[in-house]
């Protein structure tokens, strides 16, 4: 995260159980947890384990059983339930938009009912669109249903940030979309908590998002008992047990390309050309030799053809047939997975890097990315053969002072003869 300062709260749950009636064990069982203000917290765990219920105590969507709940220095626990809600971010899977509201009645809603002025309103509706990477101007006056699924999660978060609130909790807002929409939805949340530091606590099954996604992760089992609550890399590297081992699965190292963000390797530049260009430069720019290709932006500067030598000619001269149709990019604060695997189904080995809303900013290669690759799993070799040593020395160590009558743990058995 960068060194700006968290406009979010911390919170604190303390001794937190639910119990429902008729049932012989607690749904949620004594569950104690720190977040820090700004910080990406994730709750991951088995279906029914108790996840989405800790999550939905925090705003009291859940009334707890017993304990305690803190957001700032306020314990939130005994106020007003509905007022808690205002002031709390709340985001879920298929967005949960009103579908007789607009878009901007939708991100509107919160503000109105804390009582916000009208201009102000208006202008926060604007700014969260532009926000979340919608054209204001577009979507402003649309309905959910005339909405894709991935812009109606972004609406969807547009109206859980709209009134400021220090706290978001999210209960798998992204699990309803498509593989690569999820993708793009995931970079969205990053690079909005870049800019925003507010507290986030995520509720996922997948524990490669909670990896890509959090500061932290809770991994929980039955009750929302904590298996381990730690950082991503900390628990790949070094699982609690034998249950935080099943949920890193196999391939822990390949999992780490999950910690690494393409703004953190080499992104190059590519010639480039506007389909606002006029068509003798662009053909004179791919007959210049410097290149054999062009990526072919749109009026919003938006990747959209790669452009090879002859494909003008051979579509007599029309960019509405010549070139490739970009299917895929990622963006900046995409993982070097998501490049991966986009790389891996483009043929010339390549994928475009974009920016809000969709524009250009660079290209990452093949070679970048699996010099990348080598460098994780020599680091990850290294790092096993270390903890490999350190086990021996233990080992011999074990062995030296059991042969000398001595308890490794302190003590002596007694005096060899």
């Amino acid at each position: 995260m960068p060194e700006t300062t968290a406009s979010g709260a911390g919170i604190a749950l303390e001794h937190l159980t639910k119990r429902y009636p008729g049932t012989p064990a607690p749904a949620v069982d004594d569950v104690s947890m720190e977040i820090k203000p700004g910080e990406t917290v994730i709750l991951v765990g088995p279906s029914g384990c108790g996840k989405s219920t800790t999550l939905k105590m925090i705003n009291r969507l859940i009334e707890p059983t017993s304990g305690t709940i803190r957001i700032g220095d306020e314990d939130v626990t005994g106020i007003d339930p509905v007022g808690l809600r205002r002031k709390v971010g709340y985001a879920i899977q298929s967005s949960g938009l009103f579908p007789h509201m607009t878009v901007a009645q939708n991100i509107a809603l919160v503000p109105k009912m804390v009582g916000w002025k009208k201009a102000k309103v208006d202008s926060r509706v604007e700014e969260m669109l532009d926000l979340v990477g919608l054209d204001p101007r577009e979507f402003h006056g649309r309905y959910p249903r005339q909405l894709s699924g991935g812009q109606q999660q972004r609406v969807g978060v547009a109206r859980a940030l709209a009134a400021d609130p220090p706290v978001l909790l999210m209960d798998e807002p992204f699990g309803a979309v498509d593989p690569i929409t999820r993708d793009h939805l995931q970079d969205e949340l990053i690079r909005l908590q870049h800019e925003l530091r507010k507290t986030i606590v995520f509720v996922t099954h997948d524990f490669d998002e909670a990896i890509k996604l959090g500061d932290r992760i809770a991994v929980l089992r039955e009750h929302s008992h904590i298996a381990q609550f730690d950082t991503p890399e900390a628990i790949l590297t070094n699982p609690a047990d034998d249950f935080v081992s099943g949920f890193v699965g196999a391939g822990a190292a390949l999992k780490r390309l999950n910690l690494t963000r393409v703004r953190d390797v080499g992104v190059v530049d590519f010639p480039t050309a506007s389909v606002e260009d006029p068509l003798q430069s662009i053909f004179d720019l791919l007959r210049s030799g410097t290149t054999n290709e062009v990526l072919l932006l749109d009026r919003h500067r938006r990747p959209y053809k790669w452009l090879r030598r002859g494909d003008l000619m051979r579509a007599k001269g029309s960019l509405a047939r010549a070139g490739t149709l970009v299917h895929d990019t990622v963006t900046r604060d995409a993982t070097l997975r998501d490049a991966l695997e986009a790389v891996l189904t483009d043929n010339a080995g390549r994928v475009a890097v974009t920016g809000r809303r969709g524009a250009y900013i660079g290209v990452v290669d093949m070679e970048t990315l699996m010099n990348n690759v080598h460098d994780l799993l020599e680091a990850d070799r290294i790092d096993a053969l270390e903890h490999r040593h350190e086990l021996e020395e233990q080992r011999a160590r074990h062995t030296r002072l059991a042969q000398e009558g001595v308890d490794p743990a302190g003590g002596a058995h007694g005096v060899k003869a």
